[in-house]
């Protein structure tokens, strides 16, 4: 039997058994809720604790199997002269939280590369992906660490353009842009470069679309040149799943009211 219908096999079954034990402990769950209903003579707060603990597995449980829904629209690029269309290879994660990386490096059938002998002048990268949480449980985005690697000379650079959009209504939630000069520029530096930008959302989302462009130029003479070999987006979500503490700060006012009578 083919390995991968047994993987598939494999995965099915595992699966069906997380929703059996989650199914298991939402009913264990709702039998405490109604203990702690008809039971005034009952601790509260031990009642409580048992609520809490249950809560506490199934969100593990959903966490662990639950996994983001990122699309790569966009990955290619254009290099000139002459016109050389680029496709750029790219690396997703998707649990437990979106991880995108564009490897302009290995891009085919050449790479982001502008001068160095190439014969190109100017090159042109454009990305574009959609994230969103398909079983809305998940804890929303709320920013991400926006990562750039290549290299530049002389009067190489590399400009680029980044912008997240809310797709219910098209709200951009973030938006920049930068540039990374070559020597000859004031400020700028000849060599390798790696840099990270910390991006912090408007306000947190669950499904969004990022568009980015990056322009390498600037080649002007033989010793000058531009690189673009990585660019990657590692985000983050908030910190605690809002739904849960909205679920348990409801069934302790619902104990406490109840143990009061």
């Amino acid at each position: 039997m083919p390995a991968l219908f047994l993987f598939d096999i494999g995965e099915k079954r595992q699966k069906y058994q997380f929703l059996r034990e989650k199914s298991r402990l939402a009913r264990k769950l709702l039998i405490q809720v109604q203990c702690a209903s008809s039971t005034r003579r009952q601790n509260g707060g031990t009642i409580m604790k048992r609520v809490l603990t249950t809560l506490g597995v199934l969100a593990v449980f959903t966490s662990a199997f639950a996994s983001w829904n990122v699309t790569i629209v966009n990955s290619s690029g254009v290099l000139n002269p002459p016109s050389t269309p680029v496709s750029v290879p790219t690396i997703v994660q998707s649990n437990p939280v979106p991880q995108i990386t564009f490897l302009t490096a290995a891009a085919t059938p050449h790479p982001l590369i502008v001068g160095m002998g190439t014969g190109y002048t100017v090159g042109s990268f454009f990305g574009q992906y959609t994230i969103n949480d398909p079983t809305n449980s998940l804890p929303p985005l709320n920013g991400f660490n926006f990562v750039i690697a290549g290299y530049v000379n002389d009067w190489g650079r590399i400009t680029w353009f980044k912008k997240v959009v809310r797709n219910s209504d098209n709200a951009i939630l973030w938006q920049a842009s930068g540039a990374i000069y070559g020597g000859n520029y004031a400020g700028g530096s000849n060599g390798a470069f790696s840099i990270v930008i910390p991006a912090a959302l408007s306000v947190p989302a669950n499904d969004v679309t990022v568009y980015e462009t990056f322009q390498l130029g600037g080649i002007i003479d033989s010793t000058s040149s531009a690189a673009l070999m990585l660019v990657e987006q590692d985000w983050t979500v908030v910190p605690e799943p809002a739904s849960l503490i909205a679920l348990a700060t409801g069934l302790g006012g619902i104990l406490l009211r109840r143990r009061q009578r």
